[in-house]
């Protein structure tokens, strides 16, 4: 699939129904999910920073975030969205510019937060939020194709700012021109509902918190149109990582290995989620 029928693919993916939209962290764990029947891939901010051992909080650059996407946009023939924090600067024009640079590496759509990258998560204050949207927005239609913005509230998250506060500010980064709203882990499904009925744009969900108890089909129901993994999967990677070592280190046991799958189905997985134009680059 060429990058322009990507990045239309991944537009028409926004416009009804509902999918999920997992975050791999290098090559073969995209090209896995692509393999499993993934119809779009995400970046984690947080996967990416533990792979190279650094914390999540402002752990990667904006240039180690843009040529990490661009990685995995060759990995498979997949449309990629990055998750790219606060847009990599807290003024409008950095945002901006990150929007342009996305679009230079091959990205079908970014998402921004408006918090910063510092201890505490302290939100942007509205107005500056708002205009950083806007900024992003307006350099996204310069690009000239499709590309998904994803506008995200992130203090209900945090704790920085209630429910309510969360959704004015989804209220008005959708009449800034968002694509995409996003309000990460609500308290829960009633929370979810209502930010759902405060906007007309598409909402995406994350699977964590709450919300993990739910299905897909749930989250659909209730009018959820996008599905995001956030650092899930790679954390659960990581649960593995700790229980097997722990086991074999401290009590002498290899029976979390039992649980692994074999050289040939991966192998295959590879191959498979790679497609014609991941095998040629």
């Amino acid at each position: 699939m060429t990058l322009a029928a990507r990045h239309q693919a991944f537009h028409d993916l926004h416009q009804s129904g509902c999918f999920v939209i997992p975050n791999p962290w290098d090559r073969g764990s995209a090209r896995m999910m692509a393999a499993l029947g993934a119809k779009a891939l995400a970046t984690s901010s947080a996967a990416h920073a533990f792979t190279l051992g650094r914390p999540d909080l402002g752990g990667v650059s904006r240039d180690e975030a843009l040529a990490h996407a661009a990685d995995l946009i060759a990995a498979t023939d997949l449309p990629v969205s990055g998750d790219f924090e606060n847009g990599f600067g807290e003024a409008p024009e950095d945002v901006a510019e990150t929007v342009r640079l996305s679009g230079e590496v091959g990205l079908s759509g970014i998402s921004v937060e408006d918090t910063q990258m510092i201890p505490g998560n302290a939100p942007y204050a509205f107005d500056l939020a708002v205009e950083r949207i806007r900024a992003g927005v307006a350099a996204s239609r310069a690009l000239g194709r499709p590309f998904v913005f994803c506008a995200r509230a992130d203090g209900v998250m945090h704790g920085t700012y209630d429910l309510a506060e969360g959704i004015r500010r989804l209220q008005a980064f959708e009449a800034a021109g968002a694509d995409l709203l996003y309000l990460p882990v609500p308290p829960g499904k009633a929370e979810l509902a209502q930010v759902l009925a405060a906007v007309r744009k598409p909402v995406n969900a994350l699977a964590a918190g709450p919300l993990k108890s739910m299905s897909v089909a749930e989250l659909a129901g209730m009018g959820v149109r996008r599905i995001s993994t956030g650092s899930q999967i790679a954390r659960l990677t990581h649960a593995a990582i700790r229980d097997s070592v722990t086991a074999m280190l401290s009590k002498g046991s290899f029976q979390p290995l039992m649980a692994t799958a074999s050289g040939d189905e991966i192998d295959a997985l590879l191959a498979l989620g790679a497609g014609k134009e991941g095998l040629t680059k």
